[in-house]
């Protein structure tokens, strides 16, 4: 029978989208195939379905998401009464439950519904669907004891008629009473209660919601412009030297467009950082001549420049009415929602509670959610020495906003802090570092003159070569201040592993430092190794390879079956080539008798059980395969690249293995989301290591 779970309130204004966004992260790390239903719907465009379906690659059709919308059902109750209402919506609810492991029910919202008892309905539907409840209470404004009180209320009338109550969240809970609701909470109810504080990013409208709502034309600025969280609103009137002091981060400055003193001024503050801006916008539809636009253009690229035909006083009245919402434009917020969640709820008591047992099939999905989930449970410091490179900056956001881990972020400072500000990216959990006037330089110079002396290297030349970011992210990482680096957006591999070999250098137990890639393939993941760093090993250093890739595959929850990978089965082939595979294979045996090796064997017989069966029947490994060695780095990385364009795969590294201390490589055409992951892996492989001292 399909589970599910159903997200409902008691009333309006109650935030329940971050719950519900929470609750799908958490479905889809364990379960393949999650469906939504939302039994009610209002016309036009659902933004939640919206946004979950882009976020998590949804292929449900719209239409089946959706019930009956609110005019529809309010008809057919008032005819036919709500037994029949329920009827139907029950039957299209089963028929999403017969195409999915789970469903996520999204309850009514309580605005302009039509319907005489929303509560009581949404009650009697989660019971008609066997649904887990989880019911979702609104703290905004409220002392705690009101808090308390309104929660058990919503507790006591869910359970009294009938409902699975699992949990209870209160959203919006003034950050300095959140302490004191939960408290009072743990000693008043059954079921586990969390209270999410808060957070002026999520209610804060974005300016394109703004230009949405207003119908403002767009003069100026980017997506990325129109991405930034509009905090606060400054109105203009006065003359400029005081007008610059009222600015505050985040604000969208309002003025009359024949002010081009204001506009220029405020986009030149943005500029400097002091403070950065959302955006301008310009009323009365006046607007500066091409000179001045031409200007602001220059001065703050991609900052959203707008204007409305109506006066200040109109324009503040339909400003302040705009909320902030979730939806599939708005990324950053749904970051910053997970964030939240996952901080303030034990999301494996609640996964618990709604009874998700883990998928056979591990989808790649699932994997970069347990990368984040795994990463934030053991917090570590990684450091970002390409920290002005716009990827990072974007990743650095998301990272950030999910809690995943501290962040120490390399460069000039002024120009990342402008950079960020350009990009609408909160900075301000980030460590940044200037290595050219960091006061750790020197001390990182006697170190590496240290270190490096057999090579002839004095304090001189050690002093100018710990200013690269890369030496210097190093450095960080060996002396502790940090416990993990990544590097390569725009750096070589060299440049980012040569630091680490002479300064972190080999574990004791490993002959070379090799690589591997995750291969997130539609059903599994494999392991491959190595990929990236080594062009031709020998018989020895690939049975190294192999020890390390099937120790890293574990670290990683994949168990570690290894096919030693060759143009030849078994005994059918002969050659240098496959000779070396042999004697690879034979040393991994002898070395680690605990471990699956096959080998040599050819892909198709390693990863296809019907090929297994017919070249190596009574192999423990063919078939079953989960990390391939490649012979070589012609191999490897050839193939792992026609996997991944071929067949539509996501390879997750290079992930090295072998070094002391966590370091790893990025390809220079890595997207924000391969940055997100090798981070997590970073710092998950420093999890198996004491933390580093931190921030300095």
């Amino acid at each position: 029978m399909t589970r599910s779970v159903y997200v409902t309130g008691t009333e309006r204004g109650d935030g329940r989208q971050v719950v519900e966004l929470g609750v799908m992260e958490l479905l889809t790390r364990h379960v393949d195939r999650v469906g939504v239903f939302r039994p009610l719907v209002h016309d036009g465009p659902d933004r939640l379905f919206d946004l979950l379906r882009a976020r998590y690659r949804l292929s449900q059709p719209t239409e089946s998401a959706f019930g009956l919308g609110y005019d529809e059902a309010a008809g057919l109750q008032a005819e036919h009464g709500t037994d029949e209402l329920v009827s139907r919506l029950v039957e299209r609810f089963h028929a999403v439950a017969r195409e999915y492991e789970y469903v996520l029910v999204l309850g009514s919202d309580y605005a302009a519904t039509n319907l005489p008892d929303d509560l009581g309905l949404n009650a009697r539907l989660a019971n008609e669907f066997g649904a887990a409840v989880i019911p979702v209470v609104s703290g905004q404004g409220q002392e705690a004891e009101a808090v308390r009180a309104e929660a058990r209320n919503a507790y006591r009338a869910y359970a009294a008629l009938g409902c699975d109550v699992v949990a209870l969240v209160v959203n919006r809970v003034d950050p300095g009473l959140q302490k004191a609701v939960v408290e009072r909470l743990a000693a008043r109810l059954p079921v586990p209660c969390y209270a999410l504080p808060e957070d002026g990013a999520l209610s804060a409208p974005t300016v394109g919601q703004l230009v949405h709502s207003l119908g403002a034309e767009v003069l100026l600025g980017d997506d990325s412009g129109l991405a930034r969280d509009a905090r606060d609103f400054v109105f203009g009137g006065a003359m400029l030297p005081t007008f610059l002091k009222a600015l505050t981060p985040g604000c969208l400055v309002v003025t009359p467009g024949d002010r081009a003193d204001l506009v220029i001024g405020s986009l030149a503050a943005h500029s400097a950082g002091a403070p950065p801006i959302a955006g301008v916008l310009l009323t009365l539809d006046e607007r500066p001549g091409p000179d001045i636009m031409a200007l602001a253009d220059r001065l703050a690229p991609g900052t959203p420049v707008v204007s409305v035909p109506g006066g200040s006083f109109p324009t503040a009245a339909e400003l302040f009415a705009v909320e902030g919402k979730l939806n599939a434009a708005a990324p950053r917020k749904a970051e910053t929602a997970l964030g939240l969640f996952e901080r303030h709820v034990d999301t494996v008591e609640l996964t618990n509670r709604i009874s998700v047992a883990r998928s056979g099939r591990v989808t790649p999905m699932m994997f970069e959610h347990e990368l984040i989930e795994r990463s934030r449970s053991g917090r570590r410091r990684v450091v970002l020495p390409e920290g002005g490179e716009e990827r990072v900056l974007r990743a650095a956001d998301v990272l950030l906003r999910r809690d995943v881990c501290a962040l120490t972020l390399l460069g000039e400072e002024e120009a990342i802090r402008k950079r960020a500000a350009d990009l609408a990216i909160d900075l301000a959990d980030a460590q940044i570092i200037d290595p050219q006037a960091s006061p750790l330089r020197e001390r990182f110079a006697e170190r590496y003159a240290e270190l490096r002396a057999h090579k002839g290297v004095g304090y001189e030349l050690a002093y100018d070569v710990v200013a690269d970011v890369s030496y210097f992210g190093t450095l960080m990482v060996q002396e502790g201040l940090a416990d993990g680096m990544v590097s390569g957006a725009v750096h070589s591999t060299a440049a980012t592993i040569r630091p680490a070999f002479e300064i972190i250098k080999t574990k004791t137990d490993a002959q070379i430092v090799s690589s591997v890639f995750f291969m997130c393939l539609a059903d599994r993941v494999l392991v491959y190794g190595d990929c990236a760093v080594n062009p031709d090993p020998d018989a020895e250093q690939l049975a190294d390879i192999a020890i390390q890739s099937a120790a890293t595959a574990a670290q990683f929850g994949v168990e570690p079956r290894i096919a030693m990978l060759s143009y030849s089965t078994g005994t059918s082939g002969s050659g240098a080539d496959v000779d070396k595979v042999r004697r690879a294979t034979e040393l991994v045996r002898k070395l680690r008798p605990d471990l699956l090796v096959e080998g040599p064997i050819q892909y198709d017989a390693a990863v296809d059980a019907s090929v297994a069966r017919t070249k190596l029947p009574e192999s423990e490994v063919a078939g079953r395969a989960t990390v391939l060695i490649f012979p070589d780095l012609n191999t490897g990385n050839n193939t792992y690249k026609a996997v991944q364009r071929s067949a539509g795969a996501i390879a997750v590294g290079p992930v090295l293995q072998g070094l002391r201390k966590p370091v790893n490589d990025l390809s220079r055409g890595a997207l924000v989301q391969d940055i997100v992951n090798t981070v997590a892996i970073t710092a998950i492989q420093a999890q198996g290591a004491p933390p580093g001292a931190g921030a300095v």
